[in-house]
C-alpha cells in the first residue's frame, strides 16, 4: 500500500486548478483468482483517503503497459473524488506472454473479463485499500480506456467485435457502467485498416459503434498518425462519429497518440510531450465523468467554457 499527498483538495463541485488534490491511498497489486484466464488478475486500486460516495472508474491500459501506468489520469482522477481501478491485461509486456500463445488472438475479449471480473470482485479490491470499504457508490462506475484500453472501454459501453469470419459480434456491455471516456482508439474496420493491421489484429476488422449507446467522451489527437489506419488521426474520432447517444468529443491540437503524455510520468512512448496538454486532459476528463455520472454539472459547463474562450487554445469540444 502507498499513500501520497498532493496539495490541498479541491472545493466540491469546482473544476481543479493548478492543484492536483489531495491524499491518495493505493493499494497494488491486489490479486484475483482467474480461473481459465492461464494468470491471476493483478490490479491496482487508488482512492481518496476522505470522502464517501465515491465514484468508480475502472481505466484499462493500453497495448502492452500496465497496473503501473497511467499515473497522470490515475493520481488526478484519485486525488479529486474518484476510486480508480487499474487491472494488468494479457498483453502487458509484465507478463511476457510468448509469440504463439493461444490467448493472443482474443486478447480483446480477456480484457473486457478482466474490468467484468474486476467489478464482480469490486468488494475484494475495496477491502484491499485501508479505510474504503463502505465508502463507494456502486451506481456510479465509469470504463476509462486508452489506445488498446479505449476499445475495452468502448465494448463495455456497447461496441461490438467479431472477429472471426462469419461470426457474430456478441454484444458484452455492462450495465453496471454508466459512463465512459476513450482516449485515442480504433476506428472503423475494413478498408480503413492498414494491411498490417487487418492481418494482425483481429480485434479491429469488422468493430460495429452501432450499439454503442453509453454516453462517452472521446478524445483524440488532430496528429495522431497510426500505423494501423490509411485515413490519418480522424480515424479515432469514429467513436464519437459513429456512434448513437449522448456523446462529447474532444479534439486536441497537435496532439500524437500518448496526447502530451498520459500514459506516464517518464515514459519513451511519448512522441509528443506537453504538460498542459495532459492538465488539459486531466481536467476535462475528470469533469465530463462528474457530469456524465449525475454527480453535478458546473465544472463539465465551466471546463467546457473555458477552453471554448481561450486565447491560445489547446484543443475543441463538440458534444451532441
Amino acid at each position: 500500500m502507498t499513500t501520497y499527498q498532493t496539495a490541498p483538495p479541491e472545493t466540491a463541485g469546482a473544476a481543479p486548478e493548478g492543484g492536483t488534490g489531495g491524499l491518495v491511498v493505493s493499494a497494488h497489486p491486489v490479486t484475483l483468482d482467474a480461473p481459465g484466464r492461464g494468470a491471476d488478475l493483478q490490479v491496482k486500486v487508488s482512492a481518496p483517503a476522505t470522502g464517501r460516495d465515491l465514484p468508480v472508474v475502472v481505466l484499462s491500459h493500453g497495448f502492452g503497459s500496465s497496473l503501473h501506468g497511467y499515473g497522470p489520469l490515475a493520481d488526478f482522477w484519485a486525488a479529486h473524488g474518484f476510486v480508480v481501478v487499474q487491472p494488468t491485461h494479457l498483453d502487458s509486456r509484465t507478463l511476457g506472454l510468448a509469440p504463439d500463445d493461444p490467448r493472443r488472438p482474443r486478447f480483446w475479449r480477456h480484457r473486457v473479463e478482466d474490468v467484468k471480473h474486476a467489478l464482480d470482485h469490486l468488494d475484494v479490491l475495496v477491502a484491499a485499500v485501508p479505510g474504503l470499504t463502505g465508502r463507494i457508490d456502486r451506481q456510479r462506475i465509469a470504463a476509462a480506456g486508452h489506445s488498446f484500453g479505449g476499445q475495452t472501454a468502448g465494448i463495455l459501453l456497447g461496441l461490438r467485435v467479431g472477429d472471426t469470419e462469419g461470426e457474430e459480434a456478441e454484444d458484452l456491455s455492462d450495465p453496471r457502467i454508466k459512463a465512459g471516456v476513450l482516449f485515442a482508439t480504433a476506428g472503423r474496420g475494413g478498408a480503413d485498416l492498414t494491411p498490417f493491421a487487418a492481418e494482425n489484429f483481429p480485434w479491429l476488422r469488422n468493430p460495429s459503434f452501432a450499439d454503442m449507446t453509453t454516453p462517452a467522451l472521446v478524445v483524440a489527437g488532430d496528429h495522431d498518425e497510426l500505423p494501423l489506419s490509411v485515413r490519418g488521426p480522424d480515424w479515432t474520432t469514429d467513436p464519437y462519429f459513429l456512434s448513437p447517444g449522448s456523446k462529447s468529443l474532444l479534439t486536441l491540437f497537435r496532439a500524437e497518440h500518448s496526447l502530451g503524455g498520459i500514459g506516464g510520468y517518464a515514459i519513451s512512448e511519448t512522441t509528443d510531450e506537453h504538460p498542459e496538454r495532459v492538465a488539459l486532459v486531466q481536467r476535462l476528463s475528470w469533469a465530463y465523468l462528474r457530469d456524465a455520472l449525475d454527480i453535478e454539472s458546473d465544472s463539465w459547463t465551466a471546463a467546457r467554457t473555458a477552453l471554448a474562450q481561450s486565447a491560445s487554445p489547446l484543443g475543441r469540444i463538440e458534444s451532441r
